[in-house]
């Protein structure tokens, strides 16, 4: 009886790379261990098709495709080394954990990136302090998957962060407190607000900002609403003023979208059309963020200034996404506004609303809103 396995890894090594294709995409089917060695030559093959064929079925292979796998993160061959911990990286092997932290300091990024990912997926504490550096790396793609790895790692990582965030380094401070916030440590809120007011670039500031949203803690509040005085940071202070969803925020928000307080220094730019050369496009998408935050924390006190911001061009569709998030209740109000509103587009987004609310007029109801 014949061994299809062997015959598989057989055709491995003929001369159409077409065969060589389907005898390793057949071997990932098979998942059988004897395969192991010759798909991982398989990887050296001059033929690209071949070669990711050879990945999928390692991948599949699993776990006893591990310690080949190691072994090939040494190859001399940098497209060995970049499929070797490409599926290193979603093994579920203890053992790769420690060369995938040498792979950290490879010189080819790519070898870097997907090592930073596979930490994230199963590093643990043993991972944290290796990965802090690449926060720091030259290439973009590596800084950002390191960051989601120490985001994975979750709260054996805060302390790293944390201290990270008194780092020399602007971009290792960005990224720290990126990943704080997507751990949603309440316990970085003290230095995420810090790093907010008092940072000297305004990009860690704003990332800072952006990560006390994600922790969503009403500890912020208070800092996040200093922080509207800082033109750089305003937009982002106001997205997260509304992801805390604390209603003690909802009449800062109203006044945001409203024009109240507005930063006499706010920047305008210059655009076609507006009669006045200018317009007031930065605090456009800030009120913009505050419709919507006002939409997520559902106050009533809400309803009547979404209802005015109706008038205003710039933010009517903003304002009519957020009254239809916000129910029924918004019905009553609506329509006593509309009664004397005659322009046509403002009626046509009231309509808009009160079929997103769930509203159907009376049967003895005149036609109208």
């Amino acid at each position: 009886m014949s061994d299809r396995v062997l015959e598989e890894i057989a055709a491995l090594k003929d001369e159409d790379w077409a065969l060589r294709e389907d005898a390793a995409t057949l071997l990932g089917e098979f998942r059988d261990s004897r395969a192991v060695g010759p798909l991982v030559e398989a990887l050296h093959d001059e033929d690209r098709a071949v070669r990711d064929a050879a990945a999928v079925a390692l991948r599949k292979i699993g776990q006893p495709a591990a310690p080949a796998l190691i072994t090939a993160l040494q190859d001399p061959n940098g497209n060995v080394q970049e499929i070797a911990v490409a599926v290193l990286k979603d093994l579920p092997d203890p053992c790769a954990i420690e060369p995938l932290i040498g792979c950290l300091a490879n010189k080819n990024w790519i070898v870097r990136m997907h090592a930073a990912k596979g930490l994230g997926l199963a590093g643990g504490e043993r991972a944290v302090a290796p990965l802090i550096p690449l926060l720091m790396d030259s290439v973009k793609a590596v800084r950002v998957d390191a960051t989601e790895a120490l985001a994975r790692i979750g709260r054996p990582a805060v302390a790293s962060l944390l201290a990270a965030l008194r780092h020399e380094a602007w971009i290792l401070r960005l990224h720290a407190c990126e990943a704080l916030g997507k751990i949603g440590a309440e316990e970085a809120v003290e230095a995420l607000c810090r790093a907010m007011l008092n940072d000297r670039d305004a990009a860690v500031r704003q990332d800072a900002a952006k990560a006390l949203g994600g922790v969503g803690s009403p500890l912020a509040l208070e800092a996040l609403t200093a922080a509207l005085a800082d033109l750089d940071v305003r937009p982002f202070a106001v997205e997260a003023l509304g992801k805390l969803k604390d209603p003690r925020a909802v009449d800062t928000l109203i006044d945001v979208v409203s024009g109240k307080g507005r930063p006499a220094n706010v920047r305008k730019v210059a655009v076609c059309g507006v009669e006045s050369g200018e317009l007031d496009v930065e605090e456009m998408e800030v009120q913009t963020f505050a419709i919507g935050g006002l939409a997520e924390i559902g106050d009533d006190r809400a309803i009547d200034p979404l209802i005015r911001a109706l008038k205003d061009t710039r933010l009517r569709a903003a304002a009519a996404a957020a009254l239809g998030k916000m129910g029924l209740r918004v019905a009553a109000p609506l329509l006593a506004a509309m009664k004397t509103e005659t322009d046509a587009n403002i009626l046509f987004h009231a309509r808009a609303i009160m079929t997103a609310v769930g509203w159907r007029p009376a049967a003895t109801m005149k036609e109208g809103v």
